[in-house]
């Protein structure tokens, strides 16, 4: 958590508050209960996961934090289950807490023919994953989610295209506009990942064709730019200027166009502004940048300011003080 102050609308006076890092989201109950896991207390992130299973985007984004809170911590899920082996929001909290306690030791691609030990320890984590998501998903048969972090696991263990096409399919056919799922496609038909960037690029097309006003999938355009210039163009990109062409800016200044936050913000809308204020501050369209990074309240999002380099926070202080939505 960083301590900055966040500049309010044009001519306003700056107002102090914290920008904390790796909580996107407008959700105080889920603050509480991330903050209670870090306490190693787990309950609450069990309540609240149950308060949830009527809203697949809500559940989505809790199970999602809950998870990334709980990496080293999982044996709590564990002992509640213990519990209550029937409940399937602590199989699948379980379930996703392994995925992301994988991803925290992944070694470095480029470390790892000295690190088989490590990756070794890295698959083994992963693959632990699968039978309590799987659980989660017979409990609940209608539920997306266990099956959006079924696709990290896919992507996490290099599992073969049709495997991770099946999964997308029991995804999407669940939550057809599910955000995390679709971030989760995107990611794995990137180039990075070994995938085409025009497949990518179709693939968010479409989804952006059947998406209402409200939904902030129109974001997937900038993370799929993003995700494709750090393969495409690693190495090419020098500063703020080379990261996006005026063609490629203008097809994300169409997305963001198309997008309305409505009055009752989706639960991933400081994600998408995010990835929309990170896109227009490094293709230095100041005022669309300003607009939307004033709307992520001070919380970055870990996507897509980590594809920056360093500390994601810091990349995102950054562009805020550049933009004077904060001021040192």
């Amino acid at each position: 958590m960083e301590h900055d102050r966040i500049g309010g609308p044009a001519g306003s006076r700056p107002r102090t508050a914290q920008v904390i890092g790796g909580r996107p989201w407008a959700d105080p109950v889920l603050d509480q209960a991330v903050s209670a896991v870090h306490d190693h207390r787990f309950r609450l992130g069990a309540h609240i996961l149950g308060g949830a299973r009527a809203d697949p985007e809500t559940r989505s984004l809790r199970v999602e934090a809950l998870a990334k809170a709980a990496v080293g911590r999982s044996h709590g899920i564990e002992t509640l289950l213990a519990e209550d082996p029937g409940n399937p929001d602590l199989w699948l909290w379980l379930g996703r807490a392994r995925v992301e306690e994988a991803w925290a030791i992944r070694p470095d691609a480029r470390a790892r023919a000295v690190q088989a030990t490590g990756y070794t320890a890295y698959t083994r984590r992963m693959q632990t994953a699968r039978e309590p998501l799987m659980r989660a998903a017979e409990l609940r048969p209608d539920d997306p989610v266990p099956w959006e972090a079924m696709l990290w696991l896919a992507l996490g263990l290099d599992l073969d295209r049709e495997d991770k096409d099946a999964l997308w399919r029991q995804a999407s056919r669940r939550g057809p506009a599910l955000y995390g799922a679709h971030v989760a496609r995107v990611v794995s038909l990137s180039p990075q990942w070994g995938g085409v960037p025009e497949e990518m690029f179709d693939f968010v097309r479409l989804a952006l064709s059947t998406a209402d006003r409200r939904d902030p999938r129109a974001a997937l355009l900038p993370l799929a730019y993003f995700e494709y210039f750090v393969q495409e163009r690693s190495g090419v990109i020098r500063g703020a200027s080379s990261w996006f062409a005026p063609g490629e800016i203008r097809d994300v200044a169409e997305a963001a166009r198309g997008w309305f936050e409505g009055p009752r913000p989706h639960p991933r809308t400081i994600e998408a502004h995010n990835l929309f204020g990170a896109a227009f501050h490094l293709a230095d369209a100041r005022r669309p940048a300003r607009q939307h990074l004033l709307r992520t309240f001070g919380r970055p999002s870990g996507l897509p300011w980590t594809y920056l380099g360093g500390d994601g926070v810091g990349q995102y202080l950054k562009a805020c003080r550049h933009l004077n939505v904060v001021a040192a």
